[in-house]
């Protein structure tokens, strides 16, 4: 069964720039669409980005034009380059699988194979 790892959290600057890693066992990550996902404390957990099994990606409008989702499947890997970071981005960052298929429009409930997440902080 599918398991996936995240890994490249940490504590970053506003401005600076973080790649998170999503690394898949178990199963090939070519048969999943893949998504990735944040929940701060308090907060209920929100779609950031996914890319389908086409390559085709979705971004949510508060990190379009700042995050890049990419896959590897070679790999098995999938990752989130996170640009011009802000105090707001900092959550738990977790990656699963799942549909990929509405523009604009990630949602956690259609998601399963959760990763562990990885800690992001944006703080000067």
């Amino acid at each position: 069964q599918l398991q996936l790892v995240e890994s490249g959290g940490g504590l970053v600057q506003p401005g600076g720039s973080l790649r998170l890693s999503c690394e898949g066992s178990g199963s090939s990550l070519a048969y999943y669409a893949i998504g990735w996902f944040r929940q701060a404390p308090g907060k209920e957990r929100e779609g950031v980005s996914c890319v389908n099994l086409r390559y085709r990606t979705n971004y949510v409008d508060s990190v379009k034009g700042r995050f890049t989702i990419s896959r590897d499947n070679a790999k098995n890997m999938v990752y989130l380059e996170m640009n011009s970071l802000k105090p707001e981005d900092t959550a738990i960052y977790y990656c699963a699988a799942g549909p990929c298929d509405i523009p604009g429009r990630v949602e956690p409930r259609s998601y399963g194979y959760w990763g562990q997440g990885t800690q992001v902080t944006v703080s000067s």
